[in-house]
């Protein structure tokens, strides 16, 4: 104990004092270029950041710990340069997965960039009638699109999928019951869960069927004077296979009706066109939620759809109008930049013959294995030479992984560039090299080696990736 005692004044005592590090000449440029009390706030954040680490750390940690002007100076530089630069940039997602959850999902259409650039310019139309000229109704600007698109009577659009299925819950069933099926009671990212969504919604859960199977009459023994809405979650994230069986919506929405019951469909992901045909495993179509006699449907809408942030309610227009006279509503509503991102996203699917070419998540998806290879070997080609002794590459086959929950247990076929280092870098060090890079490019680990998986590599953004490399491995 003594010697630990020892070994932390000593490092105490070579930490330098907040005016040693302001007067560092590279602390001084960035005082004086950038907001000084910001920086001299980060700085001091770091130092505290660093004191507190060698009171707090156990002996073995104390060993590794630096403490000298030069070394605090240079990691708080790191971190103020860091704190500087936007927090949320762009990057080249190059990791496999097209709907990657911590890089944005999916990412948006040059025509929504565009019609987000407009409503930034200055003011714009979010609210405003604009026959009268007074306050008007913010939900209008997608209702007809949707209704045109899914074929249900109306539609609005909230924050997000999990704000949606709150909202309905809320609205339809708060001091109820809602029956669903055991087997749908899914978590996805974040611990979101149903039961406990329905809890906060208000709403008293009841479970029925088992783990792999539900039947019919499972929902009806179910209904008591006390149910009010029955509710169907897709299970978007995992998949039950073998002995399993589950009520199909029409005979859902059958029971509704007798019971005179609102039926509500939780879709998560949602798709507005069929999978099926580029070979991939067939998603649940809001169209046939809708078809099938669903009174309410929410699905999101950066997911498969490819837009912004938000979850869409569609189904009876008693049932829309209802949701959005919810208190709630307001709370979860979406902003000037989601509604000119929806609506021009949405209007893609006016024009199916153009989807492939316009959407960018349904490019990624059909696009041939033989075009993400070809892309993959000029890049290799591109960077083989630069690279000489310092990374073996190779054009490896590869698998995209779709992300968000969509498609659980389902990948495309794709290939990567494999790079190895061989110099004194490991792979992990690469991978946090090329993140730190700019712009950053995310990739993933395998085998001891860095892939590049290109299918998600917006087109264009090949060179600067190879630059990036470059860089990381010079």
């Amino acid at each position: 104990m003594p010697e630990e005692k020892k070994m932390r004044k000593e490092l105490l005592d070579k930490l330098p004092g907040m005016p040693a590090l302001l007067n560092d000449p590279d602390v001084k440029s960035l005082r004086e270029n950038h907001p000084t009390l910001y920086v001299n706030d980060i700085v001091r954040s770091e130092l505290d950041h660093l004191r507190r680490t060698i009171l707090e750390s156990p002996p073995e940690v104390l060993k590794e710990i630096k403490a000298d002007e030069a070394q605090v100076i240079q990691r708080a530089l790191k971190v103020a340069k860091r704190a500087l630069e936007p927090s949320v940039k762009g990057v080249i997602n190059a990791a496999g997965v097209i709907l990657h959850t911590a890089l944005g999902r999916a990412p948006i259409a040059r025509a929504a960039q565009e019609s987000v650039a407009m409503a930034l310019e200055g003011y714009c139309t979010l609210a405003i009638n604009e026959e009268t000229g007074k306050r008007g109704d913010r939900h209008l600007h997608l209702d007809r699109l949707l209704a045109h698109i899914t074929g249900a009577e109306a539609g609005i659009v909230v924050n997000n999928n999990a704000a949606g299925t709150m909202l309905i819950l809320n609205t339809l069933a708060q001091g109820g019951e809602v029956i669903v099926s055991r087997g749908q009671l899914i978590e996805i990212g974040g611990a979101f869960r149903i039961p406990e969504v329905m809890e906060r919604s208000g709403c008293k859960l009841v479970e029925v069927g088992t783990t792999n199977r539900t039947h019919l009459r499972d929902y009806e023994n179910a209904i008591t004077e006390d149910t009010a809405a029955i509710l169907r979650v897709h299970t978007s994230n995992y998949r039950i296979i073998g002995f399993t069986g589950e009520v199909p919506l029409p005979e859902l929405a059958a029971l509704g009706k007798k019971y005179n019951l609102p039926v509500i469909d939780d879709l998560g992901s949602g798709a507005l066109v069929d999978l099926s045909q580029y070979g991939l495993p067939k998603e649940p179509m809001v169209q046939e939620s809708v078809r099938d006699g669903m009174d309410v449907i929410c699905f999101s809408g950066d997911k498969m759809l490819g837009g912004p942030q938000g979850g869409y309610l569609i189904g009876k227009r008693s049932i829309i109008d209802s949701v959005k006279k919810n208190p709630l509503t307001r709370a979860l509503r979406c902003d000037k930049m989601s509604y000119a991102a929806h609506e021009a996203t949405l209007k893609l699917y006016l024009e199916p013959d153009k989807l492939e070419e316009n959407h960018p998540v349904l490019s990624m998806i059909v696009e041939k294995p033989e075009s993400v290879r070809r892309r993959t070997q000029a890049l290799r080609r591109r960077i083989a030479k630069d690279l000489q002794g310092k990374a073996e590459l190779a054009v490896i086959p590869s698998e995209t992984e779709m992300g968000s929950g969509s498609l659980p247990g389902k990948s495309i076929p794709s290939f990567a560039l494999q790079v190895k280092p061989l110099i004194k870098m490991t792979p992990d060090c690469l991978g946090e090299k090329l993140r730190q890079g700019n712009p950053p490019v995310y990739t993933r680990v395998a085998a001891e080696t860095v892939l590049f998986d290109l299918r998600t590599v917006l087109r264009g953004q090949e060179k600067a990736m190879g630059e990036c490399l470059k860089t990381a491995l010079a």
